[in-house]
Parts: structure tokens; C-alpha cells; sequence
């Protein structure tokens, strides 16, 4: 490859003109939205004789890079492919090249929606909607169909063994974890021969337009394992963004199945796939508390990695809730506010003022092309939303009063207790502290998860 300037957009023509043996012109890349772990730019290219040739760049972000994953990720897209399963075509990976300074994989760019929200409502996608979850279910299929004799780099750990050990690892006990590690255990399923398992099989990581599913995006956790773990994954509370249906809020239960029993000629059973789901909510937590480490262990300063430690007690509630732990007592009326001494503004009323000024008049002013500033502006509003939730909730003691009860002192005494086994998370004193914990976060951090 030639030397190339700095520049994103130099970097991506480079690479196409290397392999393409012809002149390429490259628009401005445009970063789009999501991507906590990885980069991913959109950009418009043109071939010599003017055909447009839109492309995509994932990267690594810089200074940060993970080569072995990437390449990983490359091998599963090609394996996949040959399968039949619908991917973006690689078109060059690397460790590293000029102006992309990161380990990277270009694909051409899929046409199609991403967005879960606009897939679960969009009146254009209702026909094609009723039959998603289905078609999810045959893709999955296909994916587990895949040969892996190619894939020997992929990782092939026992899946609780790896999720305690990153939980661990973090040095954050949390009750909740230590119940969920613990049924996982007592009630595993039998184990099934290991396949290709994407890791992230949900909405947000697929195109989809009115004829079904366009394309199966970010490999990046794709490992050796359980194939009906996908399938638990895709029915974790989390990816169904707010709707009702078990199936990323588009479908039930029974269309996955019929759809992978049209693929596969197997049917996993209630139990089974039941046991998966439940692994899924938990490993969600756990990688939602790793997330967030990134920010606050010093690796990566991110306004994104750091709000998604506050969503943590959503996985907390959804697996007490999986579980039927969840012991939903009232909340305890808050303390009055002490007299300030300060001015006006209060501090309430400062937070109240900087978000409506965010939401009402930064963000229309943001051009539409703007999207990954218009993303960070909601990220700010949100937080500054539970920043005051968290000033008008006050101070209990009800939380002290019940750890004190089953002998603990914290949270985290009480998580060593379950996980040594003192305590056990069937004896009703420890659900109930358990339960007001994880409530009196929920309600802070995000109310609107909690269930009717």
C-alpha cells in the first residue's frame, strides 16, 4: 500500500484503490451512532467510471486495538457468508493501515434499517414485521450451520466460566450476580455440540428492510459455544427496547423456534431455551459493569461508557425479574430536603434548566447530519435526568434496617455471604433486601423500566 496522509478518508481510499487496481475518490467518512467498543464509519466512494461504491469501516478505536479480534471477526463474516447467512462482503481487513491507525475491516455497505425502534414501528416494515421473528430464528439456523474448521481462533471457554471471571475481575460484588451465577449452575441444561455462536444476534445488529433480513453486523464477540445461546440472547429483556413481545419486541417465542426448526430440524425446549435467556441477562449486566470500567478504570474517557453504569440495575431488576426473585415492596417516602443556604437557582432547578436549554434549544439546532451529537445530547439529558431523580429521592434507612437483618453490613458483604453460600437467595429476608436495593437504583436510573 502506497503512503497515504492521516486523514480517515485518505486512508479508506488507499485501501479500495489497493484493491481495486483502479482510482477511487472517497467522500468525508461520517461516524455513526452506537459502537460503545468499536468505530464505525460510513463512507461514500466513486470508482473510475463513477459508480457509486458505499462502504463501511470498522475500526478499532485508536490506540486501543485489538488485532487477533479483528481478524477474528473477518474469518467469521467469510464463514458465515459461505453458510448462505446474509453479511456485508469484506472487501480488506488489517491490522493497521495509514490514516485508519487501527486494526479495521471495510465491507461494502448494506442497504437497509437499524434503528430497533424504527424496525419494531415503521408502518412500511408491518408486513414484513409479523414474520421477523421467524426469519430471526432461520438466520440463526444458517449462522450455527456454518463450517468452523476455519474459526479455530475463536474462543471456546465454558460461558459461565468466562462471565464470573470478567465479574470477578472487576471487583464489584453485587447480590444479584452472585444469585444469578449460582441458579445458572444448579440448573444447567444438557450441553450441545459446539457451533459458530454470534454472540450479539439482536436488533441494532441487523439491516432489515420490507423484505426481511439484509444483513448480520458486528461479529466482534463471536466464539465456539452453545448454539441455543443466541437464541437466549435475542429474547433478553434489554433488546426488546421497551416493547411487549419476548423476541426483540416483534414476535414470540414460538415463531424463533419455528423459524430455527425450519433451518435446523431441531427445536430447543421451553427449559432450554429459558435457561439461555436467563444467562443472557446476566452476562448483559456483567458486560454492562465492564463497559462502564473502561471509563472509570482510566482505558477510554466516554460520556457513553460512563452512563452505562447507571443502566446496570435494569439487568439487575430483569433478572430477579427472569427469576421471579423479584420481591417489589413500595419505595420508602424520602427525608425533606434540608434548608440550603444557597441562592436560586437550587440545584434541582439548575439541573431542570440545562436540560430543557439542551433539549429545546441546543439540539434543534444541530444539522441532521449531525447524528452522533445529537446521540451524546440525549446521552447528557438522560443523565441529567437521573441526577435529578437521585436529589429528589433523598436518603432511607429501609435498605440499612434489611441488611442488617440477614447479618450484613453492605451490598457487597451481603455478596459474598451468596457467594460463599452463608446465605441463600431462596430465604425471603435476603430476596427482600435484594429486591429494595436494585429498586431504589431502577427508580433512579431509569423508572420507566420498571414493569406494571
Amino acid at each position: 500500500m502506497t503512503e497515504a496522509s492521516s486523514s480517515l478518508g485518505d486512508g479508506i481510499r488507499a485501501i479500495l484503490i489497493e484493491v481495486r487496481g483502479e482510482n477511487v475518490s472517497v467522500g468525508e467518512p461520517r461516524q455513526l451512532t452506537g459502537g460503545a467498543s468499536r468505530e464505525v464509519w460510513s463512507a461514500q466512494a466513486t470508482d473510475a467510471a463513477g459508480n457509486p461504491l458505499p462502504v463501511v469501516l470498522r475500526r478499532d478505536p485508536p490506540g486501543h486495538g485489538d488485532a487477533q479480534r479483528m481478524r477474528a471477526e473477518t474469518e467469521c463474516l467469510r464463514a458465515a457468508a459461505a453458510a448462505g447467512v446474509p453479511v456485508p462482503a469484506v472487501l480488506a481487513s488489517g491490522d493497521t493501515a495509514p490514516g485508519i491507525d487501527a486494526p479495521f475491516l471495510l465491507m461494502e455497505r448494506v442497504a437497509g434499517e437499524s434503528i430497533p425502534r424504527k424496525i419494531q414501528r415503521d408502518p412500511a416494515l408491518a408486513e414484513m414485521r409479523e414474520r421477523l421473528a421467524e426469519k430471526m430464528g432461520f438466520v440463526l439456523g444458517q449462522i450455527h450451520s456454518s463450517a468452523v474448521g476455519a474459526l479455530t481462533m475463536l474462543d471456546t471457554r465454558d460461558p459461565i466460566d468466562v462471565l464470573e471471571s470478567v465479574y470477578r475481575a472487576l471487583d464489584d460484588p453485587r447480590p444479584a450476580v452472585e444469585i444469578g451465577l449460582r441458579w445458572l449452575r444448579d440448573h444447567r441444561p444438557s450441553r450441545r455440540p459446539a457451533t459458530l455462536v454470534h454472540g450479539d444476534f439482536r436488533l441494532g445488529n441487523l439491516l432489515v428492510d420490507d423484505t426481511g433480513i439484509r444483513g448480520v453486523l458486528d461479529w466482534e464477540l463471536a466464539h465456539l459455544g452453545d448454539p441455543i445461546e443466541d437464541l437466549g440472547w435475542l429474547c433478553v429483556r434489554a433488546w426488546r427496547f421497551g416493547a411487549e413481545l419476548p423476541v426483540a419486541g416483534v414476535g414470540t417465542r414460538e415463531q424463533l423456534l419455528d423459524g430455527y426448526e425450519k433451518a435446523t430440524g431441531e427445536r430447543p425446549s421451553t427449559a432450554e431455551l429459558h435457561w439461555w435467556e436467563t444467562y443472557g441477562t446476566l452476562r448483559w449486566l456483567v458486560l454492562s459493569r465492564f463497559q462502564a470500567q473502561r471509563h472509570f478504570g482510566g482505558a477510554e474517557r466516554s460520556l457513553e461508557l460512563a452512563a452505562i453504569g447507571r443502566r446496570v440495575c435494569e439487568s439487575e431488576y430483569d433478572l430477579l425479574l427472569i427469576l421471579d426473585l423479584l420481591d417489589d415492596e413500595p419505595p420508602a417516602a424520602p427525608a425533606p430536603p434540608a434548608e440550603s443556604l444557597h441562592d436560586r437557582p437550587s440545584l434541582a432547578e439548575i439541573l431542570e434548566l440545562v436540560s430543557w436549554t439542551l433539549t429545546d434549544e441546543i439540539g434543534p439546532a444541530l444539522d441532521r447530519t449531525q447524528d452522533r451529537e445529537r446521540y451524546l445530547l440525549r446521552i447528557c439529558v438522560n443523565l441529567l435526568g437521573t441526577a435529578r431523580r437521585e436529589l429528589d429521592s433523598g436518603d432511607s434507612t429501609v435498605l440499612g434496617d434489611l441488611l442488617t437483618e440477614v447479618g450484613c453490613a453492605t451490598e457487597a458483604e451481603l455478596a459474598t455471604a451468596l457467594h460463599r453460600g452463608t446465605l441463600s437467595y431462596t430465604d425471603p429476608l435476603v430476596r427482600r433486601a435484594v429486591s429494595t436495593a436494585v429498586m431504589a437504583r431502577l427508580r433512579v436510573a431509569n423508572p420507566r423500566h420498571l414493569t406494571t
